[in-house]
């Protein structure tokens, strides 16, 4: 009784257990408690105890789901040496459990010791340690945030005095190009021929410079973009984690339940902020899901509607047949809304716009060009001021816009064209002026094996908990803490790296590894996917998985797929993460 009450001292714990452990003649004590975050168990705060793996200990852990005492053998300290296990299982799901030797405590004598009161202040210790942790990453990500910020705004200012001075040069070029016009005007008949021509070349060499400044433009807004893309995706992961550990913590507290809500609702907006810059750039990373084209165009003509404006009359024509594609739902919205304030704009008095959708089955005239197979046609039309020849030339072009200045960005049929063609689609546009525009998309229809393959995500799904080791390799040490804080209260044992290199290093030495969780962008001269083919090589049959929220500007994405990696998007929820691993690791394959 005496050692029981003396296990309140969380200083101390450690050394009690010991003691404990030496008093009933055995070699080691476990205090566990049940942790609602994975629906299992947990080791006490306090002891430096880590629960051994394997088989044994599965199966023992699944007999402690009900209060009693129970026996099994166990693996203990490895897989070598099987000792016996007695769990005594309070009340409330605390466990005892008492490793080798032949402990003389039964189960009525441990009914009356104080271990309820000691469950519940384990317990009120755990949640104390979880907060405290949860809270101080979050300060800091918050510090963190101001910073980056800071940053791009320094950076948009940059780009701004580099965008001046390129409209400066061009001004310039313009100036000189219509004295040179000017002066060949003055020459004989003979000269201007030869002056013409020159005129032409110039003309052609201009457009070929505007064309490249153009290129340039688009390719340093990509960069820009994906360098802080990934950043802010980091960021966003450690304040949706931070959260998610907060929100387990907040008990009853409506308020901090409130406002816990309120930050991830701010920070899912601050996700879809950054899938659209990615797009801008068209290096964003698409999640494609099959879906009913008629379902998601009539779940948003409500925006569409309020988008257009009321001088604006919206008419749908949706097909009865099912259009079931596989292209990103996110992305197909924002298309579909650019093209709507474009024929918007083209109506400055009002109008009417057509959504319409139709089927085109493989081998009709409209669809011979394409590559074969069957189609899902959509169209946007309008009836406003259409446009010339010269400009539906050219309207796909980065940057390129018929707006006043200040009134466009010339980016929006460039994110258009990019999103159908990354989706494996083609567009097409008619019109013609004073008699409005039809932008049509062609997306492949989803048939056959595509459909069959079509996921099944349930809304929640119980976790099971686990005790394999899993090496996490991430640069980012807030990202890795809350990583590693999650995956530990599942009851992972957990080893860490920061880089490729020194990922390797662990697994070359002499440890048990079962599964590898790795960050795809990281310092030091190795990717995630050359880590994961090296550590194929010295594990096989390793488990693997790969994290990124920006990969298309590293040219890696490409690598993920054609090697068959398995991918993960940041930011990701908690319950995403726990539930692919676990099914990785029960699945039987590589």
């Amino acid at each position: 009784m005496a050692l029981f009450n003396r296990l309140a001292d969380s200083e101390n714990r450690s050394d009690v257990i010991d003691e404990l452990a030496s008093s009933l003649g055995i070699e080691a004590v476990f205090v566990l408690i049940p942790d609602s975050q994975v629906g299992g168990l947990r080791p006490a705060i306090g002891p430096s105890q880590t629960l051994p793996g394997g088989p044994t200990w599965r199966r023992f852990l699944g007999l402690c789901a009900r209060p009693g005492e129970h026996h099994a053998e166990v693996a203990y300290p490895d897989r070598r040496r099987m000792l016996n296990a007695v769990a005594h299982v309070a009340a409330d799901g605390a466990v005892l459990v008492l490793i080798g030797g032949h402990p003389a405590l039964t189960y009525a004598q441990f009914t009356e010791l104080p271990f309820g009161l000691l469950s519940r202040l384990l317990r009120a210790e755990t949640a104390e340690q979880d907060a405290i942790g949860a809270v101080t990453a979050a300060r800091e990500t918050a510090q963190r945030t101001r910073a980056l910020a800071a940053a791009l705004d320094r950076a948009r200012t940059e780009t701004e005095a580099k965008a001046a001075e390129l409209q400066r040069a061009l001004s310039e070029a313009a100036r000189l190009n219509r004295a040179l016009r000017q002066l060949n005007d003055t020459l004989e008949e003979r000269v201007r021929e030869r002056s013409r021509e020159l005129e032409k070349q110039t003309e052609e060499r201009l457009k070929a410079e505007t064309a490249l400044l153009q290129a340039q433009k688009m390719e340093a807004v990509g960069q820009l973009t994906g360098g802080v893309a990934h950043d802010f995706n980091n960021l966003l992961s450690v304040i949706i984690g931070s959260l998610e550990l907060m929100e387990n913590v907040a008990g009853d507290n409506p308020r901090l339940l409130r406002s816990i809500v309120m930050a991830q609702r701010a920070a899912e907006r601050g996700a879809r902020l950054n899938e659209q810059l990615l797009a801008f750039a068209r290096r964003q990373i698409l999640r494609p899901q099959i879906i009913d084209l008629n379902e998601v165009i009539a779940e948003y003509q409500g925006l569409l509607r309020r988008a257009v404006g009321e001088t604006v009359t919206v008419y749908m024509d949706l097909t009865s047949v099912p259009c079931r594609c596989n292209i990103d739902p996110v992305h197909l919205e924002t298309a579909i809304l650019n093209l709507a304030i474009n024929a918007r704009d083209a109506m400055p008095f009002g109008g009417s716009l057509w959504i319409e959708t139709a089927c085109c089955a493989e081998g009709e005239e409209e669809i011979r060009e394409f590559c074969p197979g069957s189609y899902v046609r959509l169209s946007v039309k309008d009836n406003g001021t259409g446009m010339s020849a010269d400009v539906i030339d050219r309207v796909f072009e980065p940057f390129f816009t018929t707006k006043a200045e200040g009134k466009g960005t010339g980016l929006g049929l460039s994110q258009v064209h990019g999103f159908v063609q990354q989706s494996g689609g083609y567009v097409r546009i008619d019109s013609n002026l004073n008699e409005g525009t039809n932008v049509k998309f062609y997306l492949p229809l989803a048939t056959g094996d595509a459909l069959e393959a079509e996921p099944q995500r349930p809304d929640r799904v119980p976790l099971r908990i686990g005790s394999e080791t899993i090496l996490v390799v991430e640069d980012d040490a807030d990202v890795s803490e809350i990583v590693r804080s999650v995956l530990s209260n599942a009851g992972y044992r957990i080893l860490s790296a920061s880089n490729g290199p020194e990922a390797i290093l662990m697994l070359q030495a002499d440890q048990h590894i079962d599964f590898l969780f790795t960050d795809l962008v990281m310092p030091g001269g190795m990717n995630g996917v050359e880590l994961a083919r090296q550590a194929q090589q010295l594990r096989p049959g390793l488990k693997i998985l790969l994290a990124s929220g920006y990969a298309a500007g590293a040219g890696v994405a490409e690598e993920v797929m054609r090697d068959g990696l398995p991918l993960m998007l940041k930011p990701y929820r908690h319950q995403e993460l726990l539930t692919r691993i676990r099914s990785m690791l029960d699945s039987r394959g590589p």
